[in-house]
């Protein structure tokens, strides 16, 4: 208990700076982010199974709720907090939806190139829209690259002090975090710069903006509601927000459990998580997700259980209720360097690096999708990420890689060919492996693939033997393509034999209707069983 407690003020030390300027990234009262924090974390502590996962505001999710609710709303209008405490409600449910459906593995359809990809938009989008907070300007435009414009117009009229203050309050949080990650330099940066604006008059006498009145309290609770128009309105933002909170707590939960979540446990993750979001909801605040420094920071401060996060959340509602005077003179520069600290965390320049050294394509998928979010939309950068990760998945089985298999002299060991190690072949006998289940994405390519190397072959074929180790499963279209190719082999003089077959493969077979040429005296356990089938006689 005494572990989780100090673990509980660390977290407070980090959360109370970054969920207050997070309500403000998505156009809402700072004392908003707090009531989020409170109503995630104390929730998910109920519910959840991972004892190290913090849930709270999160910076990845806020903006793509204030884009979609500023289309329904005027921001700073009663009507912007309810239609964001609905988009939240929903997005609860859609989770809690997910969770007992054990849906969970719909994360599984973000591939990681692409989860770097739009986070790292993110980023982008995060930074853009606080530059001008940070540089003390008005800013302005509607899209990413208006705003870089409307910044760099202004960019005469910048507040030294409030760049001053996000500089040092991020330098301080930078070095905090290099010194020691449980370091609480945001909220060192938080105390500091209240104090300094107070002291030195930056609020009224040079022109530092400032958070200005906090009304504390606890919150009212009420069921929000929405227009039919609203509701279709912000579907789209309710499902890519939904979408992200699955993948972003199993990205969350993979790294500090140094594995793939549990099914069970993980679906019930997510319905801690969205009953957190629709708590969030009833008090008029934004939906809550897995936080990954949040919850990086837990782990290495020693927390052990979920107790960590009650206390957070103990310590972070007593704020709320009787300390939030002090918050009025807050500088909004410093809330900006928080957040830009936390984009800096989400562009993470080594992933995309090992990406790059490791696949050109799969990083052109990251930087398309880097691309589209910070330029286009996260909510429009997402769905094509989906689509991406699926289109890369299904090109790599539509045209899998393959290999002519040689043995290995003096073993009865069959290898591909190109490996480097010494192989030698049979006289008319050709063994092929392909790496992919058999299915009408690939099946005529596959057919004429194995046509051409039968016809390209250095001697003539008598035999083919297809190594069906790499084969997960054969579908309709797959069976059709593979009677097809055994009668012309069989028209060119050559008898096709299967071999390592797994018992799916072989239930496929089974059930499928084939011809003369491939019944089961063709299906063999190994492939040095066939080629001695199929070898003629010394």
């Amino acid at each position: 208990m005494g572990a989780d407690a100090l673990a509980g003020l660390t977290l407070v030390a980090v959360a109370l700076p970054s969920q207050m300027a997070t309500a403000r990234l998505a156009n809402l009262p700072a004392v908003v982010g707090l009531y989020a924090f409170v109503a995630g974390a104390l929730v998910y502590a109920l519910i959840g199974t991972n004892c190290h996962l913090s849930v709270g505001a999160d910076s990845t999710i806020a903006p793509v709720l204030a884009t979609g609710v500023v289309a329904v709303a005027v921001v700073g209008t009663t009507g912007y907090s309810d239609a964001m405490a609905f988009a939240s409600l929903m997005v609860g449910v859609l989770l809690v939806a997910v969770g007992l459906l054990r849906l969970g593995w719909i994360s599984e359809f973000l591939s990681t190139p692409v989860i770097t990809g739009v986070l790292a938009g993110i980023a982008v989008e995060i930074v853009v829209r606080q530059l001008p907070i940070i540089l003390g300007v008005t800013g302005g435009g509607t899209t990413t690259i208006g705003r870089i414009r409307r910044i760099a117009e202004q960019i005469d009229h910048t507040n030294g002090w409030s760049l001053g203050i996000a500089v040092a309050v991020l330098i301080l949080i930078i070095v905090g975090q290099h010194v020691d990650r449980r370091f609480p330099g945001a909220l060192v940066g938080l105390v500091a710069s209240i104090v300094a604006v107070d002291a030195l008059g930056l609020g009224s006498h040079h022109g530092v903006a400032v958070l200005g009145a906090v009304h504390g309290g606890l919150p009212h609770i009420r069921l929000p509601s929405a227009t039919w128009s609203q509701f279709r309105q912000l579907l789209g933002p309710i499902l890519t927000v939904a979408f992200v909170c699955i993948a972003q707590t199993a990205a969350t939960v993979r790294g500090v459990s140094a594995g793939a979540p549990a099914g069970n446990d993980f679906n019930r993750d997510l319905i801690g998580i969205g009953a957190g979001s629709i708590a969030a909801g009833f008090v008029g605040s934004l939906a809550v997700d897995a936080s990954p420094p949040n919850t990086l920071i837990a782990t290495a401060s020693g927390s052990r259980s979920q107790l960590t996060n009650a206390v957070a959340a103990a310590i972070v509602l007593v704020v709320v209720l009787v300390a939030t005077a002090p918050l009025e003179h807050l500088p909004q520069a410093m809330l900006g360097a928080t957040l830009l600290f936390i984009a800096t965390k989400l562009f993470r320049i080594r992933e995309l690096r090992a990406v790059l050294r490791f696949d050109v394509l799969e990083f052109a998928l990251a930087a398309i999708s880097l691309l589209v979010v910070a330029l286009v939309g996260i909510e429009q950068g997402v769905a094509l990420a989906m689509i991406l990760s699926l289109a890369d998945r299904t090109r790599r089985t539509a045209r899998p890689r393959d290999a002519i298999l040689g043995r290995e002299p003096g073993t009865d060991h069959w290898i591909p060919t190109d490996i480097g190690y010494p192989t030698e072949q049979v006289a008319g006998v050709l063994v092929y492996l392909v790496y992919a289940p058999l299915w009408y994405g690939n099946a005529d390519y596959l057919r004429l693939r194995v046509g051409h190397l039968v016809d390209s072959a250095s001697t003539p074929v008598r035999a083919l033997i297809i190594d069906a180790n790499g084969i997960s499963d054969i579908d309709y279209t797959g069976l059709q393509a593979l009677r097809d190719l055994a009668g012309d082999l069989h028209r060119q003089g050559v008898t096709l034999g299967i071999a390592r077959a797994s018992h799916l493969v072989h239930h496929d077979l089974r059930h499928g209707v084939l011809p003369p040429q491939l019944r089961s005296d063709n299906l063999f356990t190994s492939v040095e069983e066939a080629v001695r089938a199929f070898q003629p006689p010394s």
